[in-house]
């Protein structure tokens, strides 16, 4: 874990133009380009040679006047004769390639591409991952249907986005948040039964508008994947009401472990001591600030609601990283792995954040190096941001057990006291782990 601590895809080249010389034309494009010359020549009247010479002159200009000249062939096939481009239904995603890049292969606009995948310009894909290139069809509705108005519901998987599902289904966003009471912002998790058609739930929970107002309240503990607009559904009271009631706003973050007030519900309050972090305050026998650790739990509940890279798709990250930015692929694995285990969703109580562990004042610093603002909960960043921090401890330290040490005491540190005990294994664990992966 360092206590001083995305990239561009290069853009992949378009595909070539089809360009052909006349040596490349077919014959009978030749031939049909000769006959569609004009024929005024014929019109001539012809004249018998008188010696055999003039008669060997004749034929040679009448040849002559049959060839086409070079300059009229054109250089370009006709678009007729271009090979239609093929566009499939989907692409799935290899190392190395980009949105814009993925667009311009198919002969697509990237704005399409992007609007069709619900992707913005500085969303993430990974390798695996499957990009639409074709908007499904519309799904045959028939008229006066039983399907057409029974409800329907969809368990959410992992990566699922409100919009993706609606599309999914063929129907609008705006029905699956009205059919469900969310909001664009609403926060989704694997496992949530979400409608996606119109008609009446089966086995919703009864109706509680005619109930007589209850004054007494319960509280629930949060566990992980719990979302305000979900808790509000299974205890059958309104969204609102529990943001009233625990004096909160749709866009605040909830942790597990956290207790919240239920208005209307009656149950044993569970004490206080039942709360759990996501992030401890201590580790490794030092207890951090209130301030930091409460910043290391807000990151983590963002991480843990965001689809990140599998350990794999994270591992291969790091090593394509580390070869464009010329640091060796086997020492970046090697500290990733010692830091993480390859885990994007990894934070500390010293808010060390994602496969790295690079904490924020670490994260500015690998900005400056590399010329751009890093975001460290973005995968790539952060990789990005820990293989700078590793490329510039190489350069200004005296070897590389230095700069290895350097990535977890600090670098003024190390110079300053020397490499302590706990650093000195940490130095080892990384030369051991680099050799693995070499």
């Amino acid at each position: 874990m360092t206590t001083t601590r995305s990239t561009k895809q290069p853009p992949r080249p378009g595909l070539p133009l089809i360009a052909a010389t006349t040596a490349t034309l077919p014959a009978v494009m030749l031939s049909s380009l000769a006959v569609a010359q004009p024929a005024a020549a014929e019109a001539r009247p012809k004249t018998v040679p008188a010696t055999l010479a003039a008669a060997i002159e004749a034929q040679a200009a009448a040849a002559k006047a049959g060839i086409i000249p070079a300059a009229a062939v054109p250089a370009a096939l006709p678009s007729g004769l271009q090979p239609a481009r093929v566009t499939p239904a989907t692409h799935t995603v290899v190392r190395g390639d980009t949105v814009s890049a993925i667009a311009g292969r198919y002969g697509l606009s990237t704005a399409a591409v992007l609007k069709l995948n619900h992707l913005k310009t500085n969303s993430v894909i990974y390798p695996g991952q499957r990009i639409k290139l074709k908007a499904a069809a519309a799904p045959a509705r028939t008229a006066a249907t039983s399907a057409s108005t029974a409800a329907r519901t969809y368990t959410v998987k992992s990566g699922d986005t409100l919009g993706g599902i609606a599309n999914r289904h063929g129907v609008r966003l705006s029905q699956v948040l009205s059919w469900n009471g969310l909001k664009v912002t609403s926060i989704i998790y694997p496992g949530q039964k979400i409608r996606v058609g119109a008609g009446t739930a089966v086995a919703t929970a009864p109706a509680r508008a005619a109930a007589p107002a209850v004054t007494r309240s319960a509280s629930y503990v949060i566990k992980s994947g719990d979302t305000l607009s979900g808790i509000a559904a299974r205890h059958g009271v309104k969204l609102a009401d529990i943001l009233s009631a625990n004096r909160l706003k749709v866009t605040s973050t909830i942790f597990p472990g956290q207790k919240l007030v239920i208005p209307g519900k009656a149950s044993a309050v569970q004490p206080a001591s039942s709360v759990t972090p996501l992030v401890p305050s201590s580790f490794l026998g030092y207890t951090y600030p209130a301030a930091v650790v409460s910043s290391a739990n807000k990151n983590k509940a963002l991480l843990n609601a965001s689809p990140v890279p599998s350990l794999a798709q994270m591992q291969s990250i790091v090593a394509d990283t580390a070869r464009r930015m010329g640091v060796d692929p086997a020492l970046a694995q090697a500290f990733a792995y010692q830091e993480s285990g390859f885990n994007q969703r990894a934070v500390s109580p010293a808010n060390a954040i994602g496969t790295m562990q690079v904490i924020p004042s670490s994260g500015e610093w690998a900005s400056d190096l590399v010329g751009r603002k890093l975001n460290l909960l973005d995968p790539y960043d952060n990789a990005t941001a820990g293989i700078a921090i590793i490329r510039q401890l190489i350069r200004t330290s005296r070897n590389v057990d230095y700069a290895i040490a350097g990535y977890y005491q600090a670098q003024y540190s190390v110079n300053k006291h020397g490499m302590y005990s706990d650093t000195k294994q940490y130095v080892a664990a990384i030369k051991a782990h680099r050799k693995n992966f070499s």
